[in-house]
């Protein structure tokens, strides 16, 4: 250790309280940095997971009643994929114990087999049983807010009628992560549900037979999107079209993204001012111990350091304090960006929140890497549907709930 770097200690230990008030202020920045960028790329990374997994669709539409016939004939536009026509009505329902007034979007699924797009999945319980009117599944939120379970009953007025429902199963939907009921601003998930009911059920009530009400199409890559909902909507015309939109208008993924842009713009905005902040105190710290020093340099410099070396020692001083703060700030930004990320992943209801790290996804102490399939067993064999998303990870299984 030469004689600069002892004197470099013993202004560090002379001016503790300035060198650390700096840090924290580059500390903080990082910190912000971090935590933003880490949850934005983290919570990104789950949303597009999410979709490809359980096949969020690329273009809505809706109708008054279209022919099922008519599936066959979208699915036959150039560059659509995968075609899914459904029933879709929204209803009042009457909850028990609870006296504000509340309302459903009810959605069929099919009585044979599982959706084509916008899959299911199940927190708990089952899907209607074919031939069951009164069985039906509801959004995980709604359930939360109420306190239902398998085996709960409440009540709906489907098409003027008041029809008894029992809950047979709690769900969540990639279609459906940001639900707001008609005219709120906000979602209140006590007073609006989503409820999935057998076709079989919904096409009786309504007077459906063999028609839908509502579709979704899933693109091929490369395909247009702007040519296949002007094709699209061409078909639904005459059936009381009422205008189909891309993923981009979809009330669910439009608020998430804005939410996320939020995010997205706060890892730009406030990490810089912390950072201009640190270097003004930085350079004000400096220059004072400098200007305090004056002596000392000379002397220095008069028994044979060169000005190199000199520089070279306060350079070492500011490296010091930036390294400091960011060592703090890196440590503190990853505990708090894990933090906010399940925060998020909570106030969304992802079924599986996938944490990236630079071009990784990180899931858990020692850097494992695998699929968490939401029951609480690893299967690294697994991978996640996108490219990079080889880290998805049950939110249960990682941070405490």
């Amino acid at each position: 250790m030469t004689a600069l770097d002892i004197k470099l200690l013993r202004d560090v230990r002379r001016l503790w309280a300035q060198v650390l008030a700096v840090a924290l202020v580059v500390g903080g920045g990082v910190a912000t940095l971090v935590l933003a960028v880490g949850s934005h790329r983290s919570l990104e990374e789950t949303r597009i997971a999410y979709y490809e997994r359980y096949g969020f669709g690329d273009v809505f539409a809706q109708a008054k009643r279209a022919p099922k016939a008519l599936a066959d004939r979208i699915g036959e536009i150039p560059g659509v994929a995968a075609v899914d026509a459904r029933i879709a009505k929204l209803a009042l329902l009457d909850i028990p114990g609870f006296s504000e007034p509340a309302s459903g979007q009810f959605v069929s699924l099919p009585d044979n087999n599982e959706p084509h797009l916008n899959r299911l999945y199940m927190r708990s319980g089952r899907l209607p049983e074919p031939g069951r009117t009164e069985e039906v599944v509801v959004n995980e939120p709604f359930a939360r807010a109420h306190g239902f379970s398998e085996g709960a009953r409440l009540a709906a007025i489907l098409n003027g009628r008041k029809r008894e429902l029992v809950i047979v199963g709690i769900a969540l939907s990639p279609e459906f992560v940001y639900t707001v009921g008609p005219g709120d601003l906000m979602p209140d998930d006590r007073r609006y549900a989503i409820v999935w009911t057998s076709e079989k059920a919904l096409a009786s009530v309504y007077d459906l037979d063999g028609a839908f009400s509502a579709v979704s199409v899933k693109l091929q890559p490369g395909a247009s999107e702007r040519e296949v909902i002007s094709r699209l909507d061409d078909l639904l015309d005459p059936y009381g079209g009422q205008g189909a939109h891309g993923r981009k208008d979809q009330t669910s993924h439009a608020w998430l993204d804005h939410e996320l842009d939020m995010l997205n713009n706060m890892s730009r905005t406030l990490p810089p001012i912390f950072l201009l902040v640190s270097a003004f105190l930085v350079n004000l710290t400096l220059s004072r111990l400098v200007a305090l020093e004056r002596e000392q340099i000379g002397l220095l410099k008069a028994i044979g350091y060169a000005d190199s070396s000199i520089v070279l020692h306060y350079f070492k001083f500011v490296a010091l304090i930036v390294a400091t703060g960011i060592v703090l700030g890196s440590v503190t930004g990853t505990w708090l960006g894990l933090r906010i990320t399940a925060l998020f992943g909570d106030f969304f209801h992802f079924p599986f929140l996938v944490f990236a790290k630079a071009h990784r996804a990180a899931s858990g102490p020692g850097g494992l890497h695998g699929t968490w399939d939401g029951t609480g067993h690893r299967d690294p064999g697994r991978l996640a549907v996108h490219a990079g998303h080889d880290g998805a990870t049950d939110r249960r299984d990682l941070l405490p709930r």
